[in-house]
């Protein structure tokens, strides 16, 4: 699914910041590879002992935690483990701070204030520019099962009425209604081209995420399956929609939460898998890994440590039904393969049992662990309804071959015949035109979805429906 280059990725921080006046809201602008990354330190006291979170809201990463942080005579230092992060700041009399974030080599200039940051506001090409030649309104709905609400914005054509309906599913991480992922855009831009021929098209937050209530970080897919169902509810309420007529469009992980919406309910009429899966959890991450690291440089002796490592903790989680033997087993695990290859923690710059403990905390979340034992190729063939399977060819996340052919092989052992499945060429990810695929070009990449991909499915989508 969705993974961010650790160069970019930015997680937990817990601070101790013994300052009363450190306490409040800290943001500031990181400037790398091009982008603008809004970077936000949230302070507070609990008991005499400054704590805080971090976001980063561009990456769609919120409530991060921090591993240990000094201040003292206006000197605030952070040290972070996973990743190996630092950022060194001196409070000056302007109420700023200014200071260095280092990662991964890199030294980059970071000024923190409790003023709301000012980005360039650069547009992709591709972003839309109100007013809209469209109807959009922003909503909320009820997920009655998990006794949530959930917020959005519905797009409908100005003129007409009866419209057919598609809900986007956002892929993994938290998302916002417009899956908003450095610099770019992609649920925004393909909402706008749905409407713009004559689709309605409902966004939403994910759970727990912007204006969505809920807990995201205790949810797994069959939880966003409930979400997305209740968004095909509210589309049925609204009397400018056509019900019989109202389809998903998912993206990544979304492409395989579509299906298993699809199986359950009847009121859905079709479906589009952008970039989803057809192997199970632990096969695509093995791949995908493989995939990312030789695009990196990696070379063959690495990425046969590394998967070798993968395939090992994978089969535990995979193969043991009790959590706790789970993390015992994975524990255990983890400490002797670093002991036999030390390796795998340095490559890192982290400490072998900070490596472990981070390891292990990764693959023991509710979400990881349903994502690696989930084969989505039994749900697709329960699927009745006409879909739509996309690829790029480029795509190192979701490799296309391998995935294409399990979702078609799948959608024919169930008997569906409705379906078309398509590898588009030069495509990444993101179903941008790319040059290698690369996740570290999505940012670089001023397109944010390829025209071809979105006339494919616009049409195709005209057609289920006319």
């Amino acid at each position: 699914m969705k993974k961010l280059s650790t160069t970019l990725f930015l997680t937990f921080l817990c601070f101790n910041l013994l300052a009363q006046n450190i306490e409040g809201k800290w943001q500031g602008l990181l400037k790398v590879q091009g982008m603008e990354l809004t970077i936000v330190f949230n302070i507070s006291k609990e008991n005499d002992t400054l704590i805080a979170t971090m976001d980063s809201p561009d990456q769609g990463a919120f409530g991060l935690d921090v591993q240990e942080v000094t201040f003292e005579d206006n000197e605030l230092n952070i040290g972070m483990n996973i990743p190996p992060i630092q950022y060194e700041g001196t409070l000056k009399s302007t109420g700023e701070i200014e200071g260095i974030f280092k990662q991964a080599g890199n030294d980059i200039p970071l000024v923190l204030s409790q003023n709301e940051v000012k980005k360039s506001n650069k547009k992709k090409p591709q972003d839309p520019v109100e007013p809209f030649p469209y109807k959009s309104q922003d909503v909320t709905f009820e997920n009655k099962t998990a006794g949530i609400k959930l917020a959005g914005t519905l797009t409908m054509p100005s003129e007409g009425k009866n419209f057919p309906a598609v809900v986007l599913i956002s892929g993994s991480g938290r998302q916002d209604r417009n899956e908003a992922l450095l610099g770019h855009k992609p649920f925004l831009v393909l909402s706008d081209h749905l409407t713009k021929q004559g689709i309605a098209v409902l966004r939403f937050d994910d759970r727990g995420t912007a204006e969505s209530e809920g807990d995201f970080g205790a949810a797994t897919s069959a939880d966003f399956k409930t979400d997305v169902a209740a968004a095909v509810e509210y589309l049925k309420s609204r009397k400018e929609i056509d019900a019989d007529n109202i389809g998903l469009i998912g993206h990544s992980e979304g492409g395989l939460v579509a299906p298993m919406v699809a199986v359950e309910s009847k009121d859905v009429a079709f479906i589009v898998l952008m970039a989803g899966t057809g192997i199970k959890g632990d096969d695509l991450l093995l791949r995908q890994s493989e995939l990312i690291g030789r695009a990196s440089g990696m070379s063959d002796a690495q990425l046969k440590i590394e998967r070798e490592f993968n395939q090992g903790a994978y089969d535990i989680v995979v193969n043991t039904v009790n959590e706790t033997a789970v993390k015992e087993d994975l524990k255990k695990y983890l400490e002797e393969s670093v002991a036999k290859n030390p390796e795998l923690a340095t490559a890192n710059g982290l400490k072998e049992e900070v490596f472990v403990d981070q390891f292990l905390g990764q693959l023991t979340t509710p979400w990881m662990l349903y994502f690696l034992k989930h084969d989505p190729s039994k749900v697709l063939q329960k699927v009745d309804c006409p879909v739509l399977a996309i690829v790029g060819e480029k795509d190192l996340q979701v490799p296309a071959k391998v995935n294409l052919e399990a979702i078609e092989s799948a959608l024919k052992a169930g008997g569906n015949t409705q379906f078309t499945v398509k590898e588009l060429p030069g495509l990444n990810h993101l179903f941008q035109e790319a040059e290698t695929g690369s996740p570290s070009e999505y940012a670089q990449i001023e397109q944010t979805i390829s025209p071809d991909a979105l006339e494919l499915m616009s049409s195709w989508v005209l057609e289920q429906v006319e």
